[in-house]
């Protein structure tokens, strides 16, 4: 399939996934989330004369994995008056499918993480990175939440460390998210670090990595449990008005909320 803001490309039994807006940052918009829906649905629906995809590799750009929500979008959306699905459904969905669907996904994090990007991070089994990469959640800076990101965040790192990276907002780098669970290893030679662990992940049959993720989910339900409470809290605080207007100031004038 062609897409605009992903690259797919399979290895049997490997699907790399790699986030392709490099102009915007890797941010999230309504058709990354969507085209990355369609790429692991087809991981999924592969016909029964291909070999089975087990294993997803999330990656972005050496410089950036994913930054976020894409503030610029949202601008132009709300200066042109132009309507759009802002519903955070689609997004919980899609980590939701990394965290519990039949493959072993590995977030490949090189460069800065920042919001949303860190839920597609906490989402995934297995995260991989290089000496670069460091993470953040800027959300309380502009007066929202990361309240989609929090129930997979919680889950990976537990809650003091998730509250305290909300509330601070600043990055963190790569040795502390690995003191802390949100890397599992790191090395300057990333490439090599994930090559590792591709040829020891490529031998787990789909069977089994099916019936262990419906196990694993079973033990803990956090993850449905909490997303009525995640949707709600998202919606309300990108339909604050105050909100909107500081994103789009942001946008325009590079100032953050509290700059005069």
């Amino acid at each position: 399939m062609t897409y605009q803001t992903i690259r797919v490309r399979v290895r049997e039994p490997i699907c790399f996934l790699q986030f392709d807006r490099p102009e915007a940052g890797n941010t999230i918009n309504q058709r990354m989330i969507e085209e990355c829906h369609e790429a692991l649905a087809s991981c999924e629906t592969r016909p029964a004369a291909a070999a089975s995809i087990t294993v997803v590799v999330l990656e972005g750009t050496p410089e950036v994995f994913c930054f976020g929500a894409d503030f610029q979008g949202m601008h132009d959306a709300l200066v042109t008056g132009t309507t759009a699905d802002g519903s955070p459904e689609p997004l919980y969905d899609l980590w939701l499918k990394l965290a519990t669907g039949p493959f072993v996904t590995v977030a490949h994090v090189r460069g800065k993480v920042n919001a949303g990007g860190v839920g597609f991070v906490a989402a995934s089994d297995i995260v991989l990175a290089d000496q670069t990469a460091q993470f953040s959640l800027s959300e309380l800076l502009f007066g929202l939440l990361p309240a989609c990101v929090l129930p997979f965040l919680i889950r990976r790192i537990g809650y003091q460390r998730a509250h305290y990276l909300t509330l601070m907002t600043k990055p963190i780098a790569v040795q502390e998210a690995q003191t802390w669970g949100l890397v599992d290893a790191y090395d300057a030679d990333s490439d090599s670090l994930l090559h590792k662990h591709l040829l020891r992940l490529r031998r787990l049959s789909k069977p089994a990595i099916s019936r262990y993720k419906r196990y694993m989910q079973e033990l803990a339900h956090t993850l449905e449990q909490a997303k009525p409470r995640a949707l709600a809290a998202n919606r309300q605080v990108f339909s604050d008005p105050d909100n909107l207007n500081g994103i789009l100031r942001f946008v325009e004038q590079g100032k953050f909320p509290w700059e005069t």
